[in-house]
């Protein structure tokens, strides 16, 4: 086992049960590792420092059956997403890391939600450049698009799958690294209100340390 270090900021803990079909595919788009399947179960972790989620990694991958599907180092932050069909080795996974770390899942930041934007009707010109930039599904000419902002990003991961869930949408993008993480869907006006009900209600449920990032109230 390697050497774990008091310093570590657990900064997103989150287990998803069941990663539903458009969540899990786009997992495969953007992660080099061993991609997840739907209907397994997941466990996203970040950390700070970046570097040290190597140790994070180590001691899952040495304590259960579980793989990595993304595995991500950045200057200040490193996430890493761990799955298995067995919920209780994922569980395990978690329960492995905390302990290698000498922290609780009480001791991770609580996620807030930063900004959402619901844009109904959506232009020509609009939906053809999110589809640009997009790795999973389309949006059409006259759909809605709904973008969620969430602090720390890991947490973009819970709020997409808990959306696709809820209501049949389509699964534009999401962005689980780097300070933010943002949630791109796409659907009817109605099946956005049920995923945008669900993704903020997942959210608000997840207990841990006192978040101070600054909230768009506007």
């Amino acid at each position: 086992m390697a050497e774990t270090k008091a310093r570590i900021d657990l900064r997103c803990f989150t287990y998803i049960d069941v990663l539903q079909p458009q969540t899990a595919g786009f997992l495969g788009t953007v992660s080099r590792g061993y991609h997840p399947l739907k209907g397994q179960a997941s466990l996203f972790i970040e950390v700070a420092p970046g570097m040290d989620i190597n140790l994070v990694t180590d001691a899952a991958l040495k304590n259960t059956t579980c793989t990595p599907s993304m595995l991500e180092v950045e200057r200040h932050f490193g996430v890493v997403e761990l799955h298995d069909y067995d919920q209780g080795q994922v569980r395990a996974a978690g329960d492995a890391i905390l302990a290698s770390l000498g922290l609780t899942m009480e001791q991770r930041l609580k996620p807030v939600v930063v900004s959402e934007e619901t844009i109904t009707g959506i232009t020509g010109y609009h939906s053809q450049i999110v589809n640009r930039m997009r790795h999973g599904n389309f949006i059409e000419e006259g759909y809605v698009l709904y973008v969620l902002e969430t602090h720390p990003a890991g947490y973009a991961l819970l709020a997409t799958n808990e959306a696709e869930k809820a209501a049949k949408i389509d699964v534009l993008e999401f962005q689980t690294i780097g300070a933010f993480g943002r949630v791109y869907l796409g659907g009817t006006e109605e099946e956005i209100a049920q995923a945008a009900r669900a993704a903020v209600a997942a959210l608000h449920e997840v207990t841990g340390r006192e978040n101070k990032v600054k909230v768009d109230t506007n």
